[in-house]
């Protein structure tokens, strides 16, 4: 850019700092075309800003394909100057999937560890978050589209246990689900950077990283209304409608 517009390299380095442009990094976005997508969106962040009184509300989901990966080499610990290294490569041992349930009240999560993430396994899962919880309040839950959630056996279950109420986010809306959140946290500060030399060892990982987490659990703060939700989706598709590529 600096040989074409006839100008110095530090020079292009100061446009860019002073309008906050980033050339070398790319991100990649995917709009929701679910039909009730604003109806959807209500439904979900009312419960998150004003939820009905005396229900327990829990975003549900499932992290699958948890890999269980060793590093070819001993991982070399920071030391004064110098960073925490590691091999770029690794050997797989397997993988596992985590059922967990954020109440949105308190932080806690209920999680339940499964190696496949069928139907059935959502059906355990679902059956302990009934036996963990108190028996008499009503429990709203909010999960995805996901075919595992929508089969004929979970939506027999629900009938018979009527105090449970779904609430599905939109499709390509997984941020909508705030459990999304924690298991991105759960990723960062557990499993990113740990080895583990076999599935059980990752499994055994994750429930200390949970056991540690509900000691002292701190729920998500939902801030965005529906509708400043919907003005900024508007402005992305403006300025996507606008642009020449």
């Amino acid at each position: 850019m600096a040989s074409q517009m006839g100008l110095s390299q530090s020079t292009v380095s100061r446009i860019w700092r002073a309008f906050g442009l980033q050339p070398h990094r790319q991100e990649t976005f995917k709009l929701s075309t679910d039909p009730l997508f604003v109806e959807k969106t209500r439904d979900i962040v009312g419960l998150y800003l004003d939820p009905p009184v005396k229900v327990l509300v829990l975003c549900v989901d499932e992290k699958s394909q948890i890999q269980t990966l060793d590093r070819t080499q001993p991982i070399l610990p920071l030391a004064p100057g110098i960073a925490e290294r590691r091999t770029h490569d690794y050997l797989r041992h397997g993988t596992t999937t985590l059922f967990a349930a954020l109440d949105i009240a308190t932080g806690e999560v209920i999680g339940r560890l499964h190696r496949r993430h069928r139907s059935q396994e959502f059906l355990k899962f679902l059956k302990t978050i009934d036996q963990q919880l108190p028996d008499d309040p009503d429990v709203h839950l909010v999960m995805d589209n996901y075919g595992t959630h929508k089969t004929p056996a979970v939506k027999n279950w629900f009938v018979r246990h009527p105090r449970f109420h779904v609430h599905f986010t939109p499709t390509s809306a997984s941020w909508l689900n705030q459990v999304e959140r924690w298991f991105a946290t759960l990723t960062q500060e557990q499993i990113r950077r740990g080895t583990h030399r076999s599935t059980q060892q990752l499994e055994k990982a994750i429930r200390d990283y949970l056991d540690t987490y509900n000691a002292d659990p701190k729920p998500f703060v939902w801030s965005k209304t529906a509708d400043e939700i919907f003005a900024s989706i508007q402005r992305f598709c403006m300025q996507t409608s606008d642009s020449r590529h």
